[in-house]
């Protein structure tokens, strides 16, 4: 039976000021998250935006050590970008008025070596390129060995060899793919190629350097992925809490309809909770703002499916759920 459990500081606030609105939706969705894992179902949770380049590491982390989150849907640059800030922190740049700059501004920031994401700069040198020579020889490893794997696979595989803890640049217990790493979570990386990993792997099979058949696919995902919720929707089942819109979120999501519809496994479970953060709308088609209710005309939902929906800034609401269901 589900029991609530006394409260801390962060929770007794949203508790007593949440009450209306989206701060309402905020917590009834919190709420939800926590009766789900209490009784005994898991969760994915999908990664779109910037959400590494936020920082949602120092939270997210946690909450993968805690086992409160079973799989993870991300972008590449989700991925990348959460090992960059690992190794390269104290070079990032900060632009608080970056609404202000013209295009003369971001090409000097361009010469300098910096990609702007929203107020954050990247440094190129250290955060890509620190990556890119060790990433590289995980590639060149598995095609002298004839293997093939995905890709967090490989950026796995770097991080748990110990070869980057020499860059280290902040508390390592605040990067979420270096905890997913060490808890080998399960994970799928949809439209890998166009992250900057993605590219660079690109450069390396042009040269002739790589073959690009070392590294699987997003159909090998969604292979893998359907084998994955066939062996863990029972029961309580595989609750959805999508972070964004994209393709981080679109293409896990059509695993169930896959199953029941074209694999014609007509007792597949829907997925057990959903939940969406996003500021998109439904205007002119856009599927990130639809309301899930649309779901279910896709046989990805299920009437009885409890829904949340969180229209705001997902780097202000997404830690302070994570911070309730980690009773903080």
């Amino acid at each position: 039976m589900f029991t609530i459990m006394q409260r801390n500081a962060v929770s007794r606030f949203m508790e007593e000021h949440f009450l209306h609105f989206n701060a309402a939706a905020l917590v009834d969705a919190a709420k939800g998250y926590e009766q789900h894992l209490a009784q005994g179902g898991m969760m994915m949770i999908t990664l779109a935006g910037a959400m590494s380049t936020a920082e949602l590491g120092k939270i997210l982390a946690e909450m993968i050590r805690q086992d409160k989150v079973h799989i993870i849907s991300c972008t590449g640059a989700n991925l990348e970008e959460d090992v960059m800030n690992l190794v390269a922190h104290s070079h990032y740049k900060r632009v608080p008025h970056y609404r202000d700059l013209s295009p003369h501004d971001e090409w000097e920031l361009l010469q300098q070596g910096y990609n702007r994401v929203t107020d954050t700069c990247i440094p190129e040198e250290e955060a890509f390129r620190r990556i890119q020579k060790h990433i590289a020889q995980c590639w060149k490893e598995a095609q002298e060995q004839h293997q093939r794997y995905f890709p967090h696979e490989f950026m796995y595989q770097m991080l748990l060899s110990g070869q980057m803890e020499q860059y280290y640049e902040i508390d390592p217990k605040h990067s979420w793919v270096l905890a997913a790493a060490e808890k080998n979570l399960p994970m799928v990386v949809p439209g890998w190629e166009d992250s900057t990993m993605g590219n660079i792997f690109a450069s390396y099979c042009i040269r002739g350097e790589l073959q690009p058949s070392i590294m699987k696919s997003g159909i090998e995902y969604m292979m893998w992925l359907a084998q994955w919720y066939i062996e863990h929707s029972q029961g309580k089942g595989v609750g959805f809490f999508q972070i964004g819109g994209g393709i981080a979120g679109d293409f896990p999501i059509c695993v169930v309809p896959m199953l029941y519809q074209d694999l014609e496994m007509e007792n597949i479970p829907f997925w057990s909770y959903f939940c969406q953060i996003s500021d998109s709308t439904t205007s002119y088609g856009s599927y990130s703002g639809a309301v899930p209710n649309e779901k279910i005309t896709w046989g990805k939902l299920d009437i009885t499916t409890p829904k949340f929906v969180i229209e705001s800034d997902a780097t202000i609401v997404v830690p302070l759920i994570f911070a309730w269901v980690l009773n903080m």
